[in-house]
C-alpha cells in the first residue's frame, strides 16, 4: 500500500516537472561590443513564443521588441529584465550586462533630427576638457543650433539661445571666458569636424562655449595647394583624400581650433543644414540640442 502511494506521488512529481518544462521559460543572450555607447544585440531564446515581450534595460529605457538592439550610454553593470507574457501568465528572466567606459572621449549631441556621436581629440586638451565640463553641467541642454549655412557649417552653444524669442539675434553669448587656440596638424575642417567659434581676436582664442560642426562643400587639390601656400603648412595624403571624398571648409584651417570629429550621425548634419533659415542664418524652426558625455 505504501509502495503504491509512493509511486503515485512520484508520478505526480514527474507530471509536474514535465508540465514545468512545457511552460514558458523566457531567456535571452546578448552580443556585440560591451563598451559605451556601442549597440548590444539581445537575442530572445524563449523556448515557446509568447504573446508579448517587454524588456527593461536597467538604464531607464525599455523595449517591446522580441529581440531588440540597445546602446547603453554610460559604463556600469545593468540588470536587464525580459518579461514574456501569454494570456494572464508571465515569466521573468534577468541577467546582468557589464558595459565598459569608452577608450576615447565621446559625447552624444542629441537633436530632433537624430543624434551625433562625437570623438573629442586628446591633442586639444583645453578644448576637450572644457567641452566635457560644460556637457556634464548640462550647459548645452536646451540651446539651439542658432546659425546654419548649408555647404558651410551648423553652429550652436550660445547660452542666450535657451530662452530666445523668434527672430532674436543670437551668437554673442558665452560662459564669460575664452580658450587659448590649439592648432593641431592632424585636425582639419573635413565634413563632421567639431570646431570652436570665436570673435575676430588676434590671438584666435576660442569662445568658451560656442562651437560649429562642418557641413562643407566639395574640395579640390588646387584649393588645398592655395591654402598650403598662404599658411605655410602641408596637408597629408590622408587629409587630402578625406577632403576630396567628404568635402569640408579648408579655408578655416589654422584659423579656428578643430577639437573633435563626428563619427556617427553624419546624416544629421545634412538634415540640420537643410533647414529653412531666416535673415541671420537662424533656422525658422528651432533646432534644440542636448549634450551627453559618454563615460
Amino acid at each position: 500500500m505504501k509502495s503504491n502511494v509512493l509511486n503515485h506521488y512520484l508520478i505526480l512529481l514527474l507530471l509536474a516537472a514535465l508540465s514545468s518544462c512545457a511552460s514558458l521559460k523566457p531567456s535571452f543572450m546578448y552580443s556585440g561590443a560591451t563598451e559605451a555607447p556601442s549597440p548590444v544585440t539581445f537575442t530572445n531564446t524563449t523556448p515557446k513564443p509568447a504573446e508579448t515581450y517587454h524588456w527593461d534595460f536597467g538604464d531607464g529605457n525599455t523595449s517591446d521588441e522580441a529581440s531588440p538592439v540597445h546602446a547603453f550610454m554610460a559604463s556600469g553593470t545593468y540588470a536587464v529584465k525580459l518579461i514574456a507574457k501569454t494570456g494572464s501568465k508571465s515569466k521573468t528572466f534577468e541577467d546582468k550586462v557589464s558595459i565598459k567606459a569608452p577608450k576615447f572621449c565621446l559625447v552624444m549631441i542629441e537633436t530632433d533630427f537624430g543624434n551625433m556621436l562625437v570623438r573629442l581629440s586628446d591633442g586639444t586638451p583645453k578644448h576637450r576638457d572644457n567641452f566635457l565640463k560644460l556637457g556634464e553641467q548640462g550647459f548645452f541642454d536646451g540651446t539651439l543650433f542658432h546659425r546654419v549655412i548649408s555647404g558651410f557649417m551648423i553652429q550652436g552653444g550660445d547660452p542666450n539661445s535657451k530662452t530666445a524669442k523668434p527672430g532674436q539675434a543670437l551668437g554673442m553669448g558665452d560662459p564669460g571666458y575664452t580658450i587659448e587656440a590649439e592648432f593641431v596638424d592632424s585636425l582639419v575642417h573635413v565634413k563632421g569636424a567639431l570646431a570652436a567659434a570665436r570673435t575676430n581676436n588676434p590671438q584666435k582664442r576660442s569662445s568658451g562655449s560656442q562651437f560649429y560642426i562642418v557641413h562643407g562643400s566639395p574640395v579640390t587639390d588646387a584649393q588645398l595647394n592655395q591654402i598650403e601656400g598662404a599658411r605655410n603648412f602641408r596637408y597629408s595624403k590622408a587629409q587630402r583624400d578625406a577632403y576630396q571624398q567628404s568635402g569640408g571648409t579648408p579655408m578655416l584651417d589654422r584659423e579656428y581650433t578643430v577639437f573633435g570629429q563626428v563619427i556617427q550621425g553624419m546624416e544629421v548634419i545634412d538634415k540640420i543644414a537643410a533647414q529653412t533659415t531666416t535673415p541671420g542664418d537662424r533656422p525658422a524652426k528651432d533646432v534644440k540640442m542636448k549634450v551627453k558625455v559618454i563615460k
